[in-house]
């Protein structure tokens, strides 16, 4: 499945073991995995993450088609969680394969800035005294806006 969306945990190795397997003749598979970051002051209990279930797996899919054109992918996959997850949890993963590794990176970053500032989730830091809706921040809308000019 190129595009997951799932409260269950994951395993980052067998993950792209199954990715690799479905991408014969690619010279490059790129990934990457996000973790929970706890907080500076290290007190997160719980990162709890919304979706609306249909209308997230569509954007997703259609970002992830994106860069399959964008960047001549073989094949590229995207997971990510919601619910509640604890620091150090695994949240999201992207992979990328392609014949040649510049579009494998490129495309891997391209789909890692898009979820982190406009894939359809909403994040909650809970801590023991209080719980706070995370917002965008401006490197991220930074990152992404790379994106949109001319290569």
């Amino acid at each position: 499945m190129p595009v997951r969306v799932q409260s269950a945990p994951f395993d980052m190795g067998a993950e792209l073991n199954r990715f690799a397997a479905r991408v014969p003749g690619a010279g490059a598979v790129v990934s990457f995995s996000g973790l929970t970051r706890d907080l500076a002051s290290g007190d997160l209990q719980v990162m709890e993450i919304e979706h609306y279930p249909g209308m997230t797996e569509a954007a997703l899919a259609a970002i992830r088609d994106e860069a399959i054109a964008r960047f001549c992918l073989t094949d590229a996959m995207i997971l990510h969680r919601f619910g509640p997850l604890r620091p150090a949890d695994p949240i999201m993963m992207v992979a990328t394969a392609a014949r040649h590794r510049a579009d494998a990176f490129a495309a891997a970053e391209f789909l890692m800035d898009y979820l982190k500032s406009r894939a359809p989730f909403w994040k909650k830091e809970i801590t023991a005294t209080r719980a706070t809706w995370v917002e965008a921040l401006s490197e991220d809308e930074a990152a992404l806006a790379r994106w949109s000019k001319p290569a």
